[in-house]
């Protein structure tokens, strides 16, 4: 039966975003241009950070490992997605959709811990500056940034190998743009309790344990902040966080708006809209936010600027 199964499903189809005909082209346009920022943005963010000697700071390591998540995620998503505006059928393979699954898995549960890892870094910077140094050696670094990325593939190859491994009906038409783990798991004739249970712990854990070192964090900051008696010091503080909250914000916000819904409001339409924001727009905002909010960032740019015009001139 199983490998009767996967003859019959050697392919899906994905639905897209929409099917009217006279939205394909604009819906084309516009999600090139925020796949093109996207990539241009984030990949230019992991080298600025990697050739810029002021930019080797703790921050800025995370920084780049935030930029290589939302390159990884959004590349997993956006060439294929883009396909559907331009083929009559989305195709793609049986093997191509589990691999797609386990790598938008792996970066996007990397992206909500190194995110948490950011806010300890902020954390110890403005409440323990002195050790900072100390604190926030290059191995703690790695060890940070290493422990999500081997958390994530755990977790990813085991939900891709429980739902790859259970029995799908004849029905192959993915009713999104890429293949999630719920559209799949709708298609599923096997008993789909186990891997619902897996998947709802998982993200629950994921969500709750990131968002609460992050919120940890930053109730510790603004103990430390409002106990400053210079207000130039407090902006300063607050400065060196505003990108990271911006980012929290709009990143957690649109997990746990889609996440922490009501069964009777959910539907795969809400999901496909929010997807879309967190898959696609958000790794186009992330680098916008720290490069137009960070000096740094903006005098490394300029630096890097002016050496490849004297290069080229």
């Amino acid at each position: 039966m199983e490998n009767y199964n996967q003859t019959v499903l050697s392919k899906f189809i994905l639905m897209g975003i929409t099917d009217r005909p006279e939205l394909q082209a604009p819906l084309f346009g516009l999600f090139l241009v925020i796949y093109v920022i996207s990539v241009v943005g984030n990949l230019g963010m992991v080298i600025l950070t990697m050739v810029d000697t002021r930019l080797q700071t703790p921050m800025y390591f995370f920084l780049r490992h935030l930029a290589l998540t939302d390159l990884g995620y959004s590349t997993t998503v956006g060439p294929k997605m883009l396909v559907n505006f331009v083929a009559d059928q989305n195709k793609i393979s049986y093997y191509f959709c589990a691999s797609q699954l386990a790598f938008f898995l792996v970066f996007i549960i990397s992206e909500l811990f190194i995110l948490s890892a950011m806010s300890y870094d902020r954390y110890v910077a403005i409440c323990n500056p002195l050790l900072y140094t100390v604190v926030m050696s290059q191995r703690v670094c790695r060890v940070l940034v290493a422990v999500p990325y081997l958390y994530s593939t755990f977790v990813s190859l085991l939900v891709t190998v429980k739902i790859f491994n259970l029995s799908f009906c004849g029905y192959n038409v993915i009713k999104h743009f890429y293949c999630d783990s719920l559209p799949l798991i709708s298609l599923l004739c096997s008993n789909t309790h186990e891997i619902e249970l897996i998947i709802l712990i998982l993200a629950g854990f994921n969500l709750i344990f990131s968002l609460l070192i992050i919120l940890v964090s930053y109730l510790l900051i603004l103990e430390s902040v409002l106990k400053m008696n210079s207000a130039e010091s407090r902006h300063k503080a607050f400065s060196t966080c505003g990108s990271h909250l911006t980012v929290v914000t709009v990143f957690y916000g649109t997990l746990i708006f889609m996440y922490v819904q009501p069964e009777s409001s959910h539907s795969f339409d809400t999901d496909k809209v929010a997807s879309i924001f967190y898959a696609l727009v958000i790794p186009m905002l992330n680098p916008l936010i720290y490069s137009l909010r960070n000096k740094d960032v903006k005098c490394a740019l300029q630096r890097t600027w002016k050496k490849l015009y004297n290069v080229f001139s």
